[in-house]
């Protein structure tokens, strides 16, 4: 039989149906309809409180997740990723890097690094994971790329979760009058991302 391919995406916009979402939405559909098993989680309908910077779940070796001492949804959530052959990551630029709810739910994914007292953090597993991320700015795409550090974080939180491959969707100029939605174009290359993620082992 097909192998299925299951994909996570997490969604850190404050807009629903908003450029970023749109264009998740978009891939979710192609990977879905070329035979993937999909699932959306937006952060804006879940439980997550910000890390107290105990590091509990840190300083225990092994590849398994650390414990988090804090009861909320953060570790669902990432039951989800870690259930997954690939993952996406979203969220539009805010004052130069992601939104503070993308912010939140990525300092509470220390759990998934070995970071003993007295020594460096390091991943508790070998990458094997696809991954895209995807996110949105006013500005150009290649000057935010270069000039926030958004893609930056997000490519780093996608390799401490799993991610051996990840690809990069910028949406640039976005936004120009406040009902402006997902260009073309934009829609075109989220179903391409989308068709790549469904191929199983590619």
């Amino acid at each position: 039989g097909e192998v299925q391919v299951k994909i996570t995406a997490i969604v850190g916009s404050y807009r629903r149906g908003g450029i970023v979402e749109s264009a998740v939405d978009e891939l979710l559909g192609a990977a879905r309809a070329y035979g993937a098993t999909v699932e959306k989680v937006n952060l804006l309908d879940r439980h997550v409180e910000f890390c107290a910077n105990c590091r509990n779940c840190t300083t225990e070796p092994g590849p398994d997740r650390g414990r988090c001492l804090i009861a909320d949804d953060v570790p669902a959530i990432l039951d989800t990723v870690e259930a997954s052959d690939a993952f996406i990551l979203a969220a539009p630029v805010n004052f130069w890097t992601v939104t503070a709810i993308m912010k939140r739910f990525i300092e509470r994914t220390v759990c998934c690094g070995y970071w003993p007292w007295g020594g460096g953090p390091k991943p508790r597993r070998a990458p094997t994971k696809r991954a895209v991320i995807i996110t949105a700015s006013a500005a150009p795409a290649l000057l935010a790329r270069w000039g926030t550090d958004t893609g930056k974080l997000l490519r780093r939180v996608a390799h401490l979760l799993g991610a051996r491959k990840v690809e990069t969707f910028w949406i640039g100029l976005v936004r120009r009058t406040p009902e402006e939605g997902l260009s073309e174009k934009a829609r075109a290359r989220a179903r391409a991302l989308g068709k790549g993620l469904a191929a199983p082992g590619a």
